[in-house]
């Protein structure tokens, strides 16, 4: 599923439960000590879709601990994002050489809890919510609004180390699978804060993603052709 919301070049790896064997390196064990053993299983999953990632883009099984933010730490040379939620479990990495950033969530379809939306989404953001449940009432715009923001966020703090709240980022959704996103950090920012991506909404599954190709310089103007070269009249 996943795969359907990341450019070429972004390799994924998902699974929808804990069934296959997913072993830990020891630091990453070491982390999940003490943990509840669903929690234990959760994370070995998505550690072990993350390494099937390494693995298509040709690096060798690393241990993916968390930094100081909580984000997971990839090898050198790798951007990638991890995500798990009830029933589902995800990584996408790419080449730090192809990609910028890349951000990826998945979160349960049904609505969020009540009071939730009101903490992480302004009044303009409400009403904009509002207009999508009105013209599509089937659709958790409120779940897919929030997953969205963490995958921003997840593509954000990686490249800045910068943290952000919920209502440091506005964002709009768009009916065809697009979202919008401009984060406002409280100095003048690091990298370009303006970010797009896509959802997906299945029956049981949200899934948001980020993906940002390094920007390209623009294509030097082309050089007047001097009068001595122009065409005869």
């Amino acid at each position: 599923m996943i795969e359907e919301l990341l450019p070429p070049g972004v390799t994924s790896s998902e699974a929808f439960d804990d069934a296959a064997p997913a072993p830990l390196f020891p630091a990453e064990a070491a982390l999940m000590q003490g943990r509840r053993d669903r929690r234990r299983r959760q994370f070995a999953t998505a550690r072990a879709c993350a390494r099937r990632c390494l693995a298509d883009l040709g690096r060798p099984a690393t241990a993916l601990l968390p930094g100081p933010g909580g984000a997971p730490q990839w090898p050198a040379g790798v951007v990638g994002s991890i995500t798990h939620c009830a029933g589902y479990r995800a990584a996408a990495a790419a080449p730090a050489s192809a990609m910028a950033a890349i951000g990826i969530d998945a979160e349960p379809a049904g609505p969020l809890p009540r009071g939730v939306l009101g903490l992480i989404a302004s009044d303009t953001e409400r009403s904009h919510l509002a207009d999508l449940a009105a013209a599509d009432p089937s659709t958790p715009w409120d779940r897919i609004f929030f997953s969205a923001k963490e995958a921003a966020y997840k593509a954000w703090y990686p490249a800045t180390g910068i943290w952000l709240g919920f209502r440091d980022a506005t964002l709009t959704l768009f009916p065809d699978g697009r979202f919008t996103t401009t984060l406002h950090p409280p100095l003048p920012p690091p990298v370009d804060p303006h970010y797009r991506g896509r959802w997906l909404a299945g029956p049981h599954l949200v899934l948001t993603a980020v993906a940002r190709e390094h920007r390209r310089p623009p294509q030097e103007a082309a050089a007047p052709v001097p009068a001595s070269a122009a065409a005869p009249v």
